[in-house]
Parts: structure tokens; sequence; C-alpha cells
């Protein structure tokens, strides 16, 4: 850890902690004193030697609860209109013709554009609003300058381009092999027939093969390898993006308290798809993944510690820094580790929510954020629905990471368990950042419960090891 980096991201969400406070924006400002504090908690754990910084991390977390009251009471911003929406999605596919117009691919960014100057015009002729109004009618014909730049080489005469002797560009296929660790693609992988493994072992053998095949089907639905064409996934749409397995089915506790499907922006004005990633911003509701919230609260943890990309990275559509981001037309891709190998889950951002607006799925402390609810809900897809019967950390680590899993049985009665060589172990494989933990609790009475303060066959994210001397 750099106790440096993290008490420089503590000044940041401190300083704009402080900015929200001010602003009224009650909610936002919760989330950053949150995350501020949790900073100098990671900072002191790395060393820090900035004085007094337990009463900072006390003054963070005291306002946090003075500001509590005060975002109960204070009524929600309201919600963009349908045409302010529309004017996000023309954006979006803009943004993503940019992309596709900087990579070569001509005809791509060209359809795009056409698809986001329809938009415009004809949200600019429902609405009654001059301001969006223009808005659009300049974005179209940005738009549409760029496209009919774009048509002018492809409308030239065939005799002229005869003479360039110019093969035509095949179109992308898909690959054997999964993705390699490259983050960008240039242009797509040939197809490759099924042969022995080389000597780099880049191939899989028409028996592998068959084997992926076979073991892409889970519940239904069919999950095929990532590969490296699965970076030019099409994520911009004129229209909100529909997945055909998208309303997951419910369990039985949320059954009874289920309203309706709703996106982000039926939410909050301003959604977006990460603010910072923090475990302590992650909350379970009633679905029964505690093992898989458990996991992806250390896997955050860990990212936000040691500042390696571990969940962010499985997250798309993603901006040219790997970053995921927000897409206002609802469609989203999450690389799980499943079957031997990471597959691409696509979804839509649907999402349950009560008679009173709450969400019925695992969600972001911050409102706003949407990572924690869409990567459980590509997971509980896989797994058939939010009627989760449970899983392990084991199977839940590795579909997020794709880190190998490890399982110690910690019983009094067991001769192999040796708990000091096993604190010792865990104790220096996490510091180093070479493990991630979750411990999980077994059967016992409520009185036992009580007196530890767990639950029952539960699972709980290890965020920190500490040692300490007892004086006997």
């Amino acid at each position: 850890m750099d106790a440096t980096a993290l008490e420089r991201d503590a000044v940041q969400f401190a300083r704009l902690a402080v900015q929200r406070d001010q602003e009224g924006r009650y909610s936002e400002a919760v989330f950053y004193y949150k995350e501020a504090a949790q900073a100098l908690i990671y900072a002191e754990m790395a060393g820090s030697s900035l004085e007094h910084i337990q009463e900072k991390i006390n003054e963070y977390l005291e306002r946090v609860q003075a500001l509590h009251s005060a975002v109960q009471s204070k009524s929600a911003d309201p919600l963009k209109s349908k045409h302010q929406l529309d004017l996000e999605r023309a954006h979006f596919l803009v943004t993503q013709a940019f992309d596709e117009d900087e990579k070569g691919n001509v005809e791509d960014a060209i359809e795009l554009y056409t698809e986001a100057v329809d938009l415009c015009l004809k949200t600019s002729y429902e609405t009654a609003d001059k301001t969006l109004q223009n808005k659009l009618k300049q974005l179209a014909r940005q738009a549409l300058d760029r496209a009919e730049a774009l048509s002018e080489p492809l409308t030239k005469p065939l005799c002229k381009i005869k003479s360039t002797n110019i093969k035509p560009k095949p179109p992308p296929t898909r690959a054997h092999f999964p993705l390699g660790t490259s983050p960008f693609l240039e242009r797509p992988q040939p197809f490759i027939s099924p042969q022995s493994c080389d000597a780099q072992g880049q191939r899989y053998t028409a028996e592998e093969i068959e084997v992926l095949r076979t073991t892409s089907k889970i519940n239904g639905i069919e999950y095929v390898p990532f590969m490296s064409i699965d970076l030019r996934e099409r994520f911009a749409y004129p229209m909100p993006f529909c997945d055909r397995w998208g309303k997951l089915p419910l369990s039985p506790k949320q059954k009874a308290t289920f309203s309706k499907w709703v996106r982000p922006e039926d939410l909050t004005n301003n959604p977006t798809m990460i603010y910072t990633v923090s475990s302590f911003s992650i909350k379970q509701t009633i679905v029964s993944d505690c093992s898989f919230v458990a996991s992806l609260a250390i896997s955050a943890a860990y990212e936000r510690r040691f500042n390696k990309k571990l969940i962010t990275s499985i997250i798309y559509p993603q901006n040219k820094d790997g970053e995921p981001e927000y897409n206002p037309c609802g469609k989203y891709m999450v690389k799980l580790h499943l079957n031997g190998v990471p597959r691409k889950v696509i979804i839509d951002d649907q999402l349950p929510v009560d008679h009173k607006g709450e969400l019925l799925c695992s969600y972001s402390n911050n409102k706003s954020e949407l990572w924690v609810s869409l990567i459980e809900k590509a997971y509980m897809k896989v797994m058939g629905g939010y009627d989760f019967p449970g899983s392990n950390s084991n199977i839940d680590l590795h579909a997020l990471t794709g880190w190998i899993p490890e399982r110690i049985a910690m019983h009094s009665d067991s001769q192999t368990f040796s708990k000091d060589n096993s604190f010792r172990m865990l104790y220096q494989r996490f510091h180093k950042g070479d493990v991630l933990i979750t411990a999980s609790t077994g059967m016992m009475t409520e009185a036992e419960g009580e007196k530890w303060g767990l639950v029952p066959t539960h699972a709980y994210a290890v965020l920190d090891i500490r040692e300490f001397k007892v004086l006997l």
C-alpha cells in the first residue's frame, strides 16, 4: 500500500464532501465523507505519519451521522424528462461513433452517426423546449457533417478504386481462444481452425473446443468465451436496450414487496457507473447471496487498497482509460470466469424495486452508483435469477477475479488445522496483497450468535487482519 497515495485520496474525497455538503447535496456528501474516512484508515494501516489522523477520521464519521437526518428530510431532485434522456443517448451514440471513427471502422462509425442524427431530429420535433432543441440540432449537425465526410470516399467511382488493388475487408469473426492481456483490439482476429496446442499453448484442441462449447450453456442460456472480438461489442442504440432475459426470476421475499422493474434514470437524475470503488458502499438486501456480496466487497477493498484493477476491469463499456462508464442506452457486458474460461454476460439495466421505490437487489450507498447492482445482476443471471439458493465464496471469488480458490476448514477438532500457522500465513499474505479472504460461519445457536455478534451460516468479507499482544 502507498500511504501517500491514500492520503491524497482522503484529501480529494474530503474536498468533494465539503463541496457537496455546502451545496445541500447531502447524500453525496455522506458518501464522500465515508470514503475520506476509509482512505485515512487505510493510510494509517500503511504507516501514514499524518498527525491527528484518528481525530480526522472521527470528524468525518461524526459528520456522516449528523447528515443522515438531513438526507431523510430532503426531497429528491426531479428526474430527467424523456427528451433529456434521448439527448443523452444521442451523445453516447456520437461518442461511440468517434471511437469507431478513430479505429478506422468507417461503416460502423457512419451507422452510429446516422442513428444519432435521426434520434436528434426526431426528439427536436417532439419537444417544445427551445434550449433542448438547439442542443439536439447542433449535435445532429456535427454528426451529419462527420458522416458525410466519411461517406465521400465510399461513393467514388468504381474505376478509381479498382486501381488500388485493395481486397475487401472480411467481416469480424470470433476466434477460438479467450481474450489475452491486450486491453484493446486494433483489428478482428482471424478465424483459427481447431488444432493441437502450439509451444506457447495459445490454441485449443478440437476436443477442448467441444468441451468449451458444451459448457457454455448454463441454466438454459449460452455464455460464450470472452474473446478479443468482444471488445467491439456494440453498446449504443437509439432506444433503451432490453435483454431477452433481463427481468430475472425473483426470490419469494422479493415477490412479497415487488412493484416493478425500473432503469437507473427512474431512480436518480445523475446515474454513474462508479464514483469510487469501496467495500463500505455495498448494501445487501433480501437476496440470499451473502457469499457473492462478501466476495464483491473484498475484491473492491483490494482494488482500492492496492490500486490494481480487479472489479472495474470486468465491466463494459469502458472509456479510453479502461474505466467502466454509464451507458444511457442501458446495455452492459460483464466478464465472469465460468466453467474454466472468462465468459461474456450481457445484461440490461432494469432493476427490481418495491412499492416505495427502494431497490430489491444489492446496491451502493451512493444511490447514483450502478456497479454493485449491475455486477450482481450479471452473476444472478448466470445463476438462474435472484431466487438464488446460495453459493460459497470459493466459487464467487473465482467467477469475479479468476483467482484460484482455496478453502481452510477452521474446526477446533480438526487434526490438520493449526490456528497459529494459518493465522501467520493469512496475515503475511493478506498484507502483501497475495490473497482475498472471506470467512463463513456454520450453524450456531441464537445465544452463540449474540455472544459473538455473528449470523449463522453467513459469509463475511475480511477487510483487515491485525495482530495484538495480549497481556495475561
